[in-house]
């Protein structure tokens, strides 16, 4: 019935067929075969609609379409073009530069926004172009743009790392159901005392310095080429060039992603905000960015006010808990009268700020997206964005499980248990089998697929081995973001060629990102022999001052 399973599951994706239903689909076929033959318990199925209330009822999902609604509203506002623009002109006087201001924008594009699509739509528009002029090899210039592209898969606040932490949640919660919880289990197994559970904000937290390591890898490579082939990265233009305006410009242009990071990484790593709450900040301070560069001197008024009313609600609330002089609880008894003013002028704070967001909200939807004044506005675009997306994820996510569902009934989870332990090596060969199954699977599926599918099944069982649910999460997450740059259903490949050029082949960008992948894969051999890589910084920020 596995092998069943299994093979009708793959003969049908081939086809074509939409991936979310095939997995529903299928499962529900085979699960009737196995009650047919009396080989699988008719109750099995009556769990899964208990799961898909489950699913919608999860608070941690929610961050989903909030983060992916703050990176269509940038998208669309055109600050990554801003930031490109800007960024090529501070390096563009360095052999290389062109290629190092891609990876620099990719990772702040990452940081602040996430979407894979957008961001490397954006750099293929404009900077493939100007590095072509300046001379780039085309397999280093697409290579560059496809993976810088991905670094939204590693570097917080990624969606991946979002549906990892459901995940790894999940299989923390499986994994103290079984028996061998309570440690008396085989002599090759370790001990248990890494197993606990996981938070997002932990896999945020844990995947920010692999995520830097990552893009200082692809800057050193890009300059190592530009040292050993001057002519495959030449300089964009002469050092004695000057650009009186390029300082102003630029911080005008990091300004935007400086603060939807301070505002979303800072408010989760600091442990003032959850996830979701973070997400839905950093939704309503992408609204605001939005309309000031949108919209005419009125929007942009109000959206500085709305910044500057939210940036001292922060601050007069943490300058409290910081210094305990004061505390914001109108409900004490003994309330003083500077705090009384506080919580008057937090409110009144609170209005602008309100104000703000809804004067910026209007503008945005008024504000359309040719310059002939037709078609959707800014703000349509985005909620539509997000809707199909989060729909996607959200009926991936159902199948999937109905799929593990089904496969753990006919003892799958026991035989891939079983299968795992045998193997020589112990822990480290499980897991080194585990991430190789992954890669694989990368050629074939998209990250959301393996999230769903495979985490459910072997994470348990490594969690059980003794391994760090952290640094296995961060593991995952860059392992699963090589799926964008393999051929031959590498999303970023599809996403470069739609807009590249059509003097740029498919072979070249193929070949432009081998490189990176190797990249890709000596930083997760790195992050497997450091763990410290991903448990340093969550745990520091878990143990406080």
């Amino acid at each position: 019935m596995l092998a069943l399973l299994v093979g009708a599951l793959l003969c049908v994706l081939l086809t074509g067929f939409p991936v979310a239903f095939v997995l529903g689909g299928v499962s529900v076929a085979v699960a009737y075969v196995g009650i047919w033959f009396g080989v699988l318990d008719e109750r099995i199925l009556g769990g899964v609609h208990q799961q898909v209330f489950g699913i919608m009822g999860n608070r941690t999902m929610l961050a989903i379409p909030l983060f992916t609604l703050m990176g269509l509203i940038l998208e669309r506002s055109q600050v990554a073009e801003q930031l490109l623009t800007t960024m090529g002109r501070l390096f563009g006087s360095m052999r290389g530069g062109l290629a190092v201001s891609v990876c620099v924008v990719g990772a702040l594009l990452a940081a602040s926004t996430g979407i894979v699509g957008a961001t490397v739509v954006t750099m293929g528009l404009l900077s493939l172009p100007a590095m072509m002029r300046a001379g780039y090899s085309p397999s280093l210039a697409t290579g560059t743009i496809c993976a810088s592209g991905t670094l939204g898969q590693i570097i917080p606040p990624s969606m991946v790392l979002i549906i990892l932490g459901d995940q790894m949640q999940a299989a923390y919660d499986k994994a103290t159901r079984d028996p061998a919880f309570a440690c008396e289990r085989a002599s090759q197994w370790s001990p248990c005392e890494n197993l606990h559970s996981v938070s997002v904000s932990e896999l945020f937290a844990g995947a920010f310095l692999p995520g830097v390591m990552l893009v200082g890898m692809y800057i050193a490579y890009v300059l190592l080429v530009a040292w050993l082939r001057p002519v495959a990265a030449p300089a964009a233009r002469d050092r004695g060039e000057t650009d009186p305006d390029l300082l102003s410009d630029v911080f005008r242009s990091l300004m935007p992603p400086l603060m939807l990071i301070l505002a979303v990484l800072g408010s989760i790593l600091l442990g003032v905000a959850t996830p979701t709450e973070a997400a839905a900040i950093g939704a309503v301070i992408a609204i605001l960015i939005a309309a000031a560069k949108t919209g005419g001197r009125g929007s942009v008024r109000m959206a500085i006010a709305g910044i500057v009313a939210f940036a001292a609600i922060i601050a007069i609330v943490l300058i409290g808990q910081v210094s305990g002089l004061y505390q914001l609880r109108p409900t004490r008894s003994d309330t003083t009268a500077l705090e009384w003013g506080l919580i008057a002028l937090v409110f009144c704070l609170i209005g602008v700020f309100a104000l703000s967001v809804l004067a910026s909200t209007w503008s945005l939807g008024r504000q359309r997206t040719t310059r002939e004044g037709k078609g959707p506005s800014i703000l349509w675009q985005a909620l539509v964005g997000t809707m199909k997306i989060s729909c996607m994820i959200f009926v991936i996510l159902i199948g999937a499980r109905a799929l593990t569902t089904v496969f753990i009934g006919f003892g799958g989870d026991a035989l891939v248990k079983q299968f795992l332990l045998a193997m020589p090596g112990g822990i480290e060969t499980q897991l080194v089998v585990v991430l190789g199954v992954m890669f694989l699977l990368g050629f074939f599926l998209d990250f959301i697929e393996i999230s769903f599918i495979v985490v459910p099944i072997v994470a348990p069982i490594l969690l059980l081995s003794g391994i760090h649910p952290v640094w296995l999460g961060v593991l995952f997450a860059m392992n699963l973001q090589t799926s964008f740059l393999t051929p031959p259903f590498g999303f970023a490949l599809f996403y470069l060629r739609g807009v590249a050029p059509k003097e740029i082949t498919t072979g070249q960008i193929y070949k432009g990102i081998l490189p990176f992948v190797a990249i890709q894969l000596v930083a997760l051999g790195v992050l497997f022999h450091f763990s410290g890589l991903a448990t340093w910084l969550p745990e520091t920020l878990m143990q406080g001052p």
